[in-house]
């Protein structure tokens, strides 16, 4: 097997930021001219697909083709299903509570508060979480076990995410559901299936990397770690259960079903 390119992968490494950059300086332009921060959401998967599109043109002549298809095509199937998702579902409302909130507390002008807070820092993201993506392209050798089982995985994650969002938003849409809890489906099984989801594309891809030797493994190891802490202690289980906690029927719910890892429900809370 050859030797891991630390050269050209450096080389991307810089590209990808400026990409990851250029992706939410771009939506904090349009951000402000709409009036709402909220846009920033659908941007989150849409960066990670231009990561993995430019990665996929940077590495040509490198790693391996196969891989390098796998990876991006992993990644931009991801990216941009949640994009779309985040967008339509957000079509007509006004400003995210949770962007309100911070800006709230800026301690001079709310636009560079707001670049600084949160596009910046979800342009650091994007490249930090998206490693395994850079080093899978980049990675020698044929693909064997780690990335068909990293594919299996993703594809889970994808089913409860792609499954998940669909049934919150048919639940949603019933006016008689307002002010309930959603625990139906896959909602039954977990508070949050969307975000388990989450978890298992990115330890998915990290295997795709894996895959490509103990370099790609070592580098991009931190991604899916860092992912897993967003999602289950920072901005994504966490936070969004704190706003529950008033709703009518969530101490119930939260009670009997899973906090995250899909779980039957508890017979008795």
């Amino acid at each position: 097997m050859s030797a891991f390119p630390w050269g050209a992968f450096a080389v991307n490494l810089g590209w990808a930021a400026a990409c990851a950059v250029a992706v939410l300086l771009a939506t904090f332009l349009l951000a402000l001219r709409k009036g709402v921060h909220r846009i920033v959401d659908s941007a989150w998967g849409a960066a990670f697909a231009a990561v993995a599109l430019l990665t996929y043109g940077l590495s040509a002549g490198t790693g391996d083709g196969a891989r390098r298809a796998l990876v991006v095509l992993l990644t931009v199937v991801w990216g941009l299903r949640l994009a779309v998702h985040i967008a339509y579902r957000g079509r007509g409302h006004g400003e995210d509570p949770r962007y309100e909130d911070l800006l709230s507390r800026a301690p001079g002008s709310r636009a560079l508060y707001a670049l600084r807070t949160i596009y910046l820092l979800q342009a650091g993201l994007v490249w930090l979480v998206s490693l395994p993506v850079q080093a899978a392209a980049y990675a020698p050798g044929p693909l064997s076990g780690p990335a068909w089982a990293g594919t299996a995985l993703w594809a889970l994650g994808m089913f409860f995410e792609t499954v998940g969002d669909a049934q919150l938003a048919r639940f949603k849409a019933d006016p008689a559901n307002r002010r309930r809890i959603m625990d139906q489906g896959l909602w039954r099984l977990t508070r949050h299936p969307n975000y388990f989801g989450d978890f298992c594309v990115w330890w998915g891809l990290f295997l795709v990397a894996c895959d490509g030797g103990a370099a790609p493994a070592a580098v991009s190891v931190v991604s899916p770690l860092v992912m897993s802490l967003l999602l289950i202690k920072g901005s994504g289980k966490r936070l969004l259960e704190r706003r529950m906690e008033g709703r009518p029927g969530w101490t119930e719910y939260a009670a009997r079903t899973s906090g995250f890892f899909p779980l039957p429900p508890r017979r008795r809370p």
